[in-house]
């Protein structure tokens, strides 16, 4: 059966409980649900299906379940893999201080851009399908990569850095 991950926006530790979200997803009918970090991530098992299917069957079970949703951008795990895999941050010229980011998009972006998008230390660098790439230097400012992403694409889009997309990407079975 194939694995899928949900990249959820806006979970924190604060507003969702890993544990209620896992009982979420196998309330949906998925299988081997674990959750990973606090911020949002489950891995689970289900039957083949469109991925917008699997989003709203996540985001009918959280609400049904705790009386709010949260947004899922659900990818297969194979797919994360080879996103991973590909070292898609390899082309650009980022020093090692660089915190990389993928955000996470429902669909493929329909507008051309001119990249790369520079502000305070952040860059907008590369989409692809509906992934794009961005890095930002930590600074003072906060998180002014977020704003930078949220001005280009809207708020409907979900980040997270790329060692959480590998550990996601990776997780195995319960």
């Amino acid at each position: 059966m194939p694995r899928y991950v949900a990249l959820l926006r806006g979970v924190t530790p604060l507003n969702a409980k890993m544990p209620a979200l896992k009982a979420c997803f196998e309330t949906a009918g998925f299988s081997n649900v674990r959750t990973l970090l606090s911020s949002g991530n489950v891995v689970f098992d289900s039957r083949a299906a469109g991925l917008a299917t699997l989003e709203r069957r996540a985001e009918r079970a959280m609400q049904a379940k705790r009386g709010h949703s949260f947004a899922a951008f659900v990818r297969s795990a194979e797919y994360l893999q080879r996103l991973v895999e590909s070292e898609p941050f390899a082309e650009y010229q980022l020093p090692a201080v660089a915190k990389k980011v993928i955000a996470f998009l429902r669909e493929p972006f329909g507008r051309k851009l001119e990249l790369p998008i520079e502000r305070d230390g952040a860059s907008i660098l590369k989409v692809t399908g509906s992934e794009v790439l961005s890095a930002y230097l930590p600074s003072p400012k906060g998180p002014v990569f977020m704003s930078l992403l949220e001005m280009t694409f809207g708020k409907g889009i979900t980040t997270r850095t790329l060692e959480t997309v590998r550990k996601c990407a990776w997780a195995g079975d319960v």
